[in-house]
């Protein structure tokens, strides 16, 4: 029998990844983090694979890998229309995340060119058998030469001018005539840090004395909350470990002081992870509280939020729309229902969430806001009160859906907010995007 003859060809050895406290490191993980949300998945997701590696550089290079793949996503539309006229077609991921990522870097450390590009192009070497460093060698570079006539073409677009999809703009546009343009800016911003005063062990004065200390800014925004303009990470806050304060936004902390907290109320938080308003209200009141979230995994976040605190609650993990579920049948005082929606108020902190919504996606999430709020009414005892919380800017999910939700139930008055029947927050420099509103139930 003719034996088969052995190839005589070697396979090509797999490139060295480069030095782990490199830039060229930073930007490999920044490439695929990049490409995993443009294939369908969320940075939250991501980060937590990395982090589930273990592997000390990441750890280290986390604050750069993070702040370069951000920034890289809120100007998704607008890297992809500059990068475009360079490219005949898009190279395959990550090479293609890789450039959009070392673009961004290009424009927000232009004093750096040179080395970025020698970066890049080594993190490249380390992608398809480093077939595509020349590639990434000429488009950076013809992209230094023509930025400013690539910037001129790319204006000519809106997702590019602001840096949304179009549909989302289109939206906004329709609903929000008067200040389209200053939401899609602000979603644009780098997030404000504010910190939430746990009462029951500090104050304002004490944390803005300990703060001045440890050499850190911070502006009083009213009741417990203070704001950062340098946002820091929170091992650097004096006593964030000790539970004398969390990482809220001020929006966020509105929704506890509009419950109308006493001493021994029956309180439900439908929708509870990661748990800072349950914190928050069991920091403003000596309530009985039962924590809900469907999902396992975000459970133990709102259990090590509470021990860090120094607070308690019952922690159950249940879909709040299967009563039979959870539910002993006992009324409740209080309800606060911060249901899932698109997140779209929150988008600077979340950038992938603009390139992972679709127009569809709205109504599904409001017709999952209407099943949480008409399952929880039955739960509410007459003269209680439901709070309903989305980090939401459209219309389907805040104004409409509580209309609909008043035409549903005979027996729900809305209470007005500072003389309005809800409050609408836009996103601004203090504060994300939100929507409260406000319901007792009648005798």
């Amino acid at each position: 029998m003719t034996q088969p003859r052995r190839s005589t060809a070697r396979t090509a050895p797999r490139p060295a990844p480069p030095p782990p406290d490199s830039l060229a490191y930073a930007l490999c993980h920044c490439a695929r983090l990049i490409a995993a949300v443009r294939s369908g998945h969320t940075l939250t997701q991501g980060f937590a694979n990395l982090a589930a590696l273990a592997d000390p550089s990441f750890d280290r290079q986390r604050p750069a890998i993070q702040d370069i793949t951000y920034g890289t996503l809120r100007d998704h539309a607008l890297g992809a229309a500059l990068l475009a006229p360079l490219l005949r077609s898009e190279p395959p991921e990550p090479v293609y995340s890789l450039l959009l990522a070392a673009r961004h870097r290009l424009d927000a450390r232009p004093q750096q060119a040179h080395t970025l590009v020698d970066q890049a192009v080594a993190a490249a070497g380390t992608m398809h058998h480093g077939r595509l460093t020349g590639l990434v060698n000429g488009v950076l570079r013809s992209y230094l030469r023509r930025r400013e006539e690539l910037a001129g073409l790319a204006a000519r677009t809106d997702e590019a001018s602001h840096r949304h999809p179009a549909w989302w703009i289109d939206r906004l546009r329709h609903e929000q005539p008067a200040h389209w343009r200053e939401i899609l800016e602000a979603g644009n911003d780098r997030p404000p840090m504010a910190l939430r005063i746990n009462r029951r062990r500090s104050d304002v004065p004490s944390m803005l004395s300990a703060l001045a200390e440890a050499g850190i800014e911070a502006t009083p925004l009213g009741r417990e909350s203070l704001w950062l303009p340098a946002p820091r990470p929170v091992d650097q806050i004096p006593g964030f470990t000790a539970g004398l304060c969390s990482i809220q936004d001020p929006g966020a902390q509105q929704a506890a002081y509009l419950m109308d907290l006493a001493p021994g109320q029956r309180v439900l938080d439908a929708c509870a992870a990661p748990g800072g308003k349950t914190a928050h209200i069991l920091e403003l009141a000596d309530v009985s509280l039962t924590a809900l979230d469907s999902s396992p995994e975000r459970m133990p976040r709102i259990a090590q939020n509470l021990q860090r605190l120094g607070l308690e609650a019952e922690l159950r993990v249940a879909d709040c729309r299967e009563l039979d579920a959870w539910w002993d049948g006992r009324p409740y005082q209080r309800i606060l229902a911060d249901v899932p929606c698109s997140a779209s108020g929150v988008v600077r902190r979340h950038p992938d969430i603009k390139w992972l919504r679709r127009p569809q996606d709205i109504a599904g999430f409001a017709g999952q806001q209407a099943a949480i709020l008409d399952r929880l009414w039955q739960t509410l005892a007459p003269g209680g009160k439901m709070l309903y919380v989305t980090c939401s800017i459209f219309a389907a999910e805040n104004i409409l859906q509580v209309e609909d939700f008043r035409q549903r139930h005979a027996d729900a008055e809305a209470l007005p907010i500072e003389g309005r029947p809800h409050r609408q927050l836009l996103p601004c420099a203090h504060h994300d995007g939100f929507f409260l509103a406000l319901f007792t139930k009648n005798a």
